[in-house]
């Protein structure tokens, strides 16, 4: 915190300390997630994927879902969704169809070998998911819960506002603009 106030004075060492935390428990997780399916045939990412285009199933989506609209939902980069999708294909859990209202464009559905591979790898998943959070009471996971949509909520905003300056304005500039 003190080399934080030395390079930049108005600094906030409490959230400078709560964004280290936060970026440590992220990876923590991230790693305990990972470990979860090192002995099985598909990785974290790739259940992710599988997990998000059937929970779209279950929702009516049944078109299956475009590359452009995984890789926002994710938050990971076209390249890498796109990588995702070739392993899953390859391993026959999906297939690409056109979009039968752009034909230029094609949705990735499950087959039914990847609807088996998320009901088969769920339940493990939540049982991991449950070892975690046993560590929190239930108000602590509202209150938790409620901060973390808060925050979501606010850096969407901070993004969107970045992402409509003019190229080259620093965070600086783009943060007195929203609070003016």
């Amino acid at each position: 915190m003190a080399f934080l106030a030395a390079i930049h004075p108005e600094s906030d060492p409490q959230t400078a300390r709560l964004m280290d935390e936060f970026y440590i428990t992220y990876r923590q997780i991230s790693q305990l997630m990972e470990t979860g399916f090192e002995r099985t045939d598909v990785s974290f990412p790739q259940f992710r994927v599988l997990m998000h285009l059937y929970f779209c199933e279950w929702a009516g989506n049944c078109e299956g879902l475009n590359p452009s609209e995984i890789s926002e939902h994710e938050g990971t980069r076209r390249n890498t969704i796109s990588a995702l999708i070739r392993g899953l294909e390859e391993e026959g859990l999906v297939e690409r169809q056109l979009d039968p209202d752009d034909r230029r464009r094609f949705n990735i559905r499950l087959t039914n070998a990847g609807r088996q591979k998320v009901v088969d790898r769920t339940g493990s998943h939540i049982q991991m998911i449950n070892s975690l959070f046993e560590s929190l009471s239930p108000d602590e996971i509202k209150n938790f819960t409620l901060a973390l949509h808060k925050l979501n909520t606010h850096a969407q905003g901070l993004k969107e506002n970045r992402n409509n300056s003019a190229i080259g304005d620093d965070y600086a500039t783009s943060q007195q603009e929203t609070q003016a």
